[in-house]
């Protein structure tokens, strides 16, 4: 393998790593004495990283996983509002992942913007904490109405606002950065490390899952059952551990050169400018600078050929040099190719923000009795999510993919767009399931007279949402994991920040659609003195019509990324 450099964080002095896959650096310490040192590139460096992102996904579900609990507890909202207020702040914290990974890429690169985004999001739950602890947060009296008991000062509830926000914040920078940086551990261009990096995302959402499985149900007890400041400070103390493992593995890291090349979003942002400027432009004179140019005709050039203009000067550049070359004209169309795959995914991501507010609160009005006296929270059923994955994950990785490779010959044994569409295809499954469980649990409830009484428990055990649950986590095993290897993979390389974060984004913009959607339902359906499907009183709800709309939306979001998918030109080692 040819020798390959990268850079020190604290020193910017260039590491070789030579072909035994060790980095050697002639650095200095912070006196300035020359201290030589080296380090193994790969899983060993990426562990650190695992563990880091193991950590921050407990603080984050920590908080997330039951939020809707303390909106419509505490904080006293309706549970319509609620499920909007979730899906705003989850969709925020995806989408301002767009905002850290241009930082990272553009400017601080992966490892700072990772430490001061963890500095903020360790800020951030700590606000969070105290704004559920200190006293002159807390109402003086309560205020009671006919649907719900709200006990929050409005002082608490704009000091709850502002710190899960920070939150979000934080976790906008984290996010796409460990990710890319864990990714990064592996070099692409060697064949062996190519399929480790393959096996890496399989492992990553592993680790991921695995981790939080506990705070679906220890802290949701907590929270529930005996403070909400301990409940959110737990978080914020295992954020801080995070932060420490990730110092700690420093010195092991593999770092990617900023060199002076231009910016990587000038660069294909100027293929589109000077496209524009040369939209009059004939197809025979295109045609004519692709052949001088030695270009060959293949599908890639076919493809959005209008940006084929940008190979050609504005008549106001001609004869100063400042034209597209067809590397930047490339890379211009690997992005736009993107968004098709991006937009057909929305669908997913509206399912994906289910299971944090209506399974629960659906799973709040069923019979939760473990044991005489102990009752487990409804937000606990989402470790079956997380059960499914682990489980599944070393199924796929050990036996599903050596299978398929040996037919397919592929490293990864299916495409990635092919496991992304499995994923979502068990996605419709999945709410088909939920509705029928649904419709189940209305109808137990007006045959024992519960109706009308919302606060009664439906003699219907939670369990029943366990296979909507356990689809959901199969699901994510093929397109979670699959839109991370491929927003990672499809992007030019100084960019795989910014791929990650438009990966996270399908689910900050899904948020914002099932948002969105609840507001559009609940004024459609609430009017004339009916319930909504949404209702306080979940048994005069009907959130069976909700899974049923969301189905169908599945299966026609499915249809339509088959279609695109099948036309679609993977880019570099795409087809892994």
């Amino acid at each position: 393998m040819a020798n390959s450099y990268y850079e020190s964080p604290a020193t910017h002095t260039p590491l070789l790593l030579d072909d035994d896959d060790d980095v050697v650096e002639a650095a200095v310490d912070y006196q300035g004495h020359p201290v030589l040192r080296s380090t193994s590139g790969g899983w060993r460096s990426a562990s650190f990283i695992i563990g880091v992102e193991i950590a921050e996904r407990v603080a984050y579900y920590g908080i997330a996983s039951n939020l809707i609990s303390y909106l419509t507890g505490p904080l006293g909202q309706s549970t319509a509002t609620a499920a909007q207020n979730v899906n705003v702040w989850d969709g925020t914290a995806s989408l301002l992942t767009l905002f850290g990974a241009f930082l990272a890429d553009s400017y601080l690169g992966r490892y700072r913007t990772i430490v001061v985004a963890s500095l903020l999001y360790i800020l951030g739950l700590g606000l969070l904490t105290l704004s559920a602890l200190l006293p002159f947060l807390s109402a003086s009296d309560c205020e009671t109405t006919n649907q719900s008991t709200s006990c929050s000062s409005r002082l608490q509830e704009l000091f709850f606002f502002f710190s899960i926000y920070l939150v979000a914040v934080g976790q906008g920078g984290h996010k796409p950065c460990v990710q890319a940086f864990g990714a990064d551990q592996f070099d692409g261009q060697d064949p062996d490390e190519c399929k480790a990096k393959s096996s890496f995302f399989n492992w990553w959402y592993f680790g991921i899952c695995a981790g939080p499985l506990c705070t679906f149900s220890l802290l949701a007890y907590i929270q529930d059952n005996l403070s909400w400041g301990l409940g959110f400070g737990i978080p914020c103390i295992v954020m801080v551990l995070a932060l420490s493992i990730f110092l700690l593995g420093t010195r092991t890291y593999r770092y990617s050169v900023k060199g002076d090349e231009e910016s990587p979003f000038v660069r294909i942002g100027k293929v589109f400018v000077v496209s524009l400027r040369n939209w009059r432009t004939c197809s025979s004179a295109i045609a004519s600078e692709e052949e001088s140019r030695g270009i060959l005709p293949h599908q890639s050039s076919e493809q959005f050929k209008f940006l084929n203009k940008a190979l050609l000067a504005p008549d106001d550049l001609k004869g100063n040099g400042k034209v597209c070359t067809v590397l930047e004209v490339e890379e211009a169309k690997s992005i736009l190719r993107l968004f098709p795959i991006w937009a057909t995914c929305l669908a997913y991501a509206i399912v994906f923000a289910q299971f944090s507010t209506f399974f629960t609160k659906q799973g709040a009005t069923m019979n939760r009795t473990i044991v005489p006296g102990f009752d487990i929270p409804p937000a606990s059923l989402q470790t079956f999510i997380g059960l499914a994955t682990i489980i599944f994950i070393p199924i796929y990785d050990r036996i599903f993919v050596p299978m398929t490779r040996a037919y397919t010959r592929k490293p990864s044994g299916i495409t990635m767009l092919q496991r992304i569409g499995t994923g979502m295809c068990l996605c419709a499954i999945s709410m088909v399931v939920a509705a029928l469980v649904e419709m189940t649990r209305l109808q137990t409830a007006e045959d024992y007279g519960l109706v009308d009484n919302p606060s009664a428990t439906v003699p219907m055990s939670i369990w029943w949402l366990a296979p909507q649950y356990l689809l959901m986590g199969l699901a994510d095993v093929f397109t979670m994991v699959g839109l991370q290897e491929f927003f990672y993979d499809q992007v030019p390389t100084e960019l795989r920040s910014v791929g990650l974060a438009l990966y996270l984004s399908i689910f900050g913009v899904g948020s914002f659609f099932s948002s969105f959607l609840i507001s559009a339902i609940e004024k459609a359906t609430s009017g004339m003195g009916q319930d909504s499907w949404f209702s306080n009183n979940l048994n005069r709800a009907h959130l069976d019509y909700f899974y049923w709309l969301l189905a169908g939306l599945s299966v026609v979001e499915l249809a339509i990324f088959v279609y695109f998918a099948r036309s679609y030109i993977y880019n570099r080692r795409g087809t892994i």
